[in-house]
């Protein structure tokens, strides 16, 4: 397998951490989003992704786009170490949480719309930072209070990681990197915590990647 990422990305490191959860060897193959005006929108790459938006898995012959889609294309072709819980109530709640980051947060927070803000927009700096902090804070308190409840175990759903642990500690990780209070996220925090002491998770993490600055 062979995964184009960027040690930074949100949705590459989701996929990275469901990889190694599932012991998953795969080549990484860096796509600097900040270089030569973004690796991601030259025609190369877009001729493995049309969107021109990391990651994209290759696996033999497939191709596959979107992170919730490559990990759910992995927890059907690699059963082993599961990433979903096994009744439907479960897994549906798991999907939930997951988007509640990957559908409902991270799609404000991330390059494309922060480069618009500071560059068709004309925004400053500034304003840009309290926009993806607002929006990040927005999101991390909806996640907390979806966490309110009584599947939540050690870590988002039970006590074995699932697909939204895989989309939690980058959220988190982002939430550090720009300084956003986790105090009022008590639960977030506490899961966090937990996947860290977990080595798929460290091998994961952006400062352990090939491509990291």
């Amino acid at each position: 397998m062979k995964l184009y990422t960027y040690f930074r990305s949100s949705a590459a490191y989701r996929v990275r951490i469901a990889l190694n959860l599932k012991g998953l060897a795969y080549d990484a193959v860096p796509v600097h989003l900040l270089r030569g005006g973004g690796e991601q929108r030259q025609q190369t790459y877009r001729a493995v992704n049309p969107s021109g938006l990391v990651p994209a898995l290759t696996d033999g012959g497939v191709t596959l786009t979107q992170s919730l889609a490559i990990i759910e294309y992995l927890e059907e072709a690699h059963p082993s170490m599961p990433l979903l819980p096994q009744d439907a109530a479960g897994r549906a709640r798991v999907r939930a949480l997951a988007l509640t980051v990957a559908a409902d947060t991270h799609p404000l927070t991330n390059l494309r719309v922060l480069q618009h803000l500071t560059g068709a927009m004309g925004l400053t700096e500034e304003v840009k930072l309290d926009w993806y902090r607002h929006w990040l804070g927005e999101g991390m308190a909806m996640l907390e209070a979806h966490l309110q409840h009584g599947g939540t175990g050690r870590f988002c759903h039970g006590d074995t990681p699932t697909i939204a642990d895989c989309c939690l500690v980058p959220q988190v990780f982002n939430a550090q990197r720009f300084h956003v209070d986790l105090a009022p996220y008590p639960t977030i925090a506490r899961i966090h915590a937990a996947c860290a002491e977990i080595p798929a998770f460290q091998a994961a993490h952006p400062s352990a990647q090939p491509d990291a600055e």
